[in-house]
């Protein structure tokens, strides 16, 4: 009960900014423009801020495990790889697909996996280590997935415009220039962390706005065959595929415990922002994100449940 109740915690303010977002467009204290304005905001400065932050605010060398870093960083790119290349054979839209793919393999591992662990353990224990692993590769794939898919199929995409536009991606840029602090763990004076920090926070918040400003909901149930998908493969499928991997490798506790959110968390709200200004499908990615949150409570209980009962967790 203790863990449902944080899980309820931990997801029911996602819905209240989210209500919100649509309460304020419905008054007309925010529009169009503004969510444009906001996205873009979050896209350039205030998402790679976050990204940012996640990477370089944990002290990466100390107690590091390249096993473990490994183990995420292969799980994680065989995720992204199965469900790509299945999602090209099996889904016949070809402007759902970025989302999709996006949408069903990354996790909110930063937002809510420190947060939970330190919850249950109180401490991050191999939290950071499994975003090192995972997160990066999260990111990047999103970027090369939804630069290749933004064109909806309409056109062959240019190698090199594609590469040029993967490397300018504000996020990825964020992430290359995060790792060598993270590793090193550099700090920063206080108050340029504190800017930083403050900016990062800034990112969630106008997300989730904007997706409860531009929420259409009769949109959203005509794709609701694939939003159930990607919401089974994300909540249901991939930790029944690979927790029983990580507790054959010996992985208990904290580790496992960092790679079920790793697996099972909801789709992160940064989803959106990309998907959105990548031009790929924001309605299905926002009803993927409403929806993975919404049962996420629910299946992360279920997962720790599990876990506990057989003696790992």
């Amino acid at each position: 009960m203790d863990n449902f109740i944080y899980s309820i915690n931990a997801t029911l303010p996602i819905f209240l900014m989210i209500l919100l977002g649509k309460f304020l467009y419905r008054v007309h204290l925010i529009d169009e423009h503004f969510t444009k304005i906001a996205d873009k905001y979050v896209f350039m400065v205030a998402l790679p801020a976050l990204v940012f932050q996640d990477l370089t605010e944990n002290d990466i060398r100390s107690g590091f495990d390249g096993g473990y870093v490994l183990f995420c960083f292969l799980v994680t790119l065989f995720i992204i790889l199965v469900i790509w290349g299945l999602t090209e054979i099996f889904m016949k839209e070809e402007s759902e697909k970025g989302a999709f793919i996006q949408a069903s393999y990354r996790s909110s591992a930063a937002i809510l996996g420190l947060a939970f662990i330190d919850n249950m353990y109180d401490g991050a224990g191999m939290a950071p280590l499994m975003i090192i692993g995972a997160v990066p590769l999260f990111n990047i794939f999103a970027v090369i997935i939804l630069t290749l898919k933004g064109n909806h199929g309409n056109q062959k995409p240019n190698l090199k415009d594609t590469f040029v536009s993967v490397l300018k991606n504000p996020i990825l840029l964020s992430i290359l220039i995060a790792l060598p602090f993270a590793f090193f763990h550099f700090h920063f004076p206080l108050f340029l962390d504190k800017a930083i920090r403050s900016v990062g926070n800034t990112a969630t918040p106008l997300a989730l706005i904007s997706i409860g400003a531009g929420f259409e909901g009769r949109k959203a149930i005509k794709k609701i065959k694939p939003t159930l998908a990607a919401s089974f493969i994300k909540l249901i499928l991939l930790s029944a595929l690979f927790l029983p991997l990580a507790i054959f490798f010996g992985y208990r506790n904290q580790e496992l415990m960092a790679i079920l959110i790793m697996l099972g968390s909801p789709s992160t709200v940064s989803c959106y922002i990309m998907a959105k200004n990548t031009g790929n499908d924001s309605t299905l990615t926002s009803s993927i994100i409403v929806l993975t949150t919404l049962l996420s409570s629910v299946t992360l209980t279920m997962w720790i449940f599990l876990l506990r009962t057989v003696g790992v967790l």
